[in-house]
């Protein structure tokens, strides 16, 4: 199985998006990722979005997100729409995403088109008709829906680079304590998994949907 690196853009650093409905999403599906994006290319651009949430869960996604971008120069937009309800807010979803635009990213990370909770997938929806020439990966997020499925590219992690992520997460979302879903065990589980189906190096993976590619 080949890797792949990405060229430089044009004289001037990889820009990344990453697009979250919820605080911790971009954290559980693409952390991992983001932080062996931070180390590999010096002088990443990155914005960093989060779609819902007020008060509380607002301050850990920042906080969160300022620490997973460390030295990256980092953009974070937190338009604070209602959780749970994306797709009836669908108009001014569109609108915001639409400001996102100049950003021109090289590389998009977003929720799987697959994803059975409402928000997620909407987000997904939005980032494909927003953007229609640019690369998309597809996050996955464990939940109770059982909607895991099976991707076709795949991030290997230092085993350092996962404990780091699951450090993190732990630490900037204690709103989130004690919810099955967001558990030291489970996040090592999937990456376990993902690992073994790449054969990675130190045995632990993110794992994303590529549906277009160019090469």
């Amino acid at each position: 199985m080949q890797g792949f690196r990405f060229d430089a853009t044009a004289g001037r650093p990889l820009r990344v998006l990453a697009i979250g409905a919820h605080a911790d999403d971009i954290e559980i599906g693409a952390g991992g990722t983001v932080l062996r994006l931070v180390e590999e290319y010096p002088g990443l651009e990155f914005k960093w979005v989060v779609l819902t949430g007020k008060g509380d869960r607002m301050a850990e996604a920042r906080s969160s997100a300022l620490a997973f971008l460390g030295t990256a120069t980092a953009s974070i937009e937190l338009p604070s729409f209602q959780d749970g309800y994306l797709p009836y807010l669908g108009g001014e979803v569109k609108q915001f995403f639409e400001t996102l635009k100049p950003f021109a990213p090289d590389l998009i990370l977003t929720h799987c088109r697959g994803d059975l909770h409402q928000d997620h997938r909407l987000a997904c929806e939005l980032t494909w008709n927003t953007w229609r020439d640019h690369l998309i990966l597809e996050y996955e997020i464990p939940k109770y829906d059982g909607d895991f499925g099976s991707p076709n590219l795949f991030s290997p992690l230092p085993a350092a680079t996962l404990e780091r992520k699951i450090s993190l997460v732990l630490e900037h979302f204690p709103s989130q304590a004690g919810k099955h879903w967001l558990t030291p065990d489970l996040l090592r589980a999937v990456a376990r998994i993902r690992g073994m189906e790449c054969v990675a190096a130190d045995t632990v993976a993110e794992a994303f949907y590529c549906r277009k590619g160019v090469f």
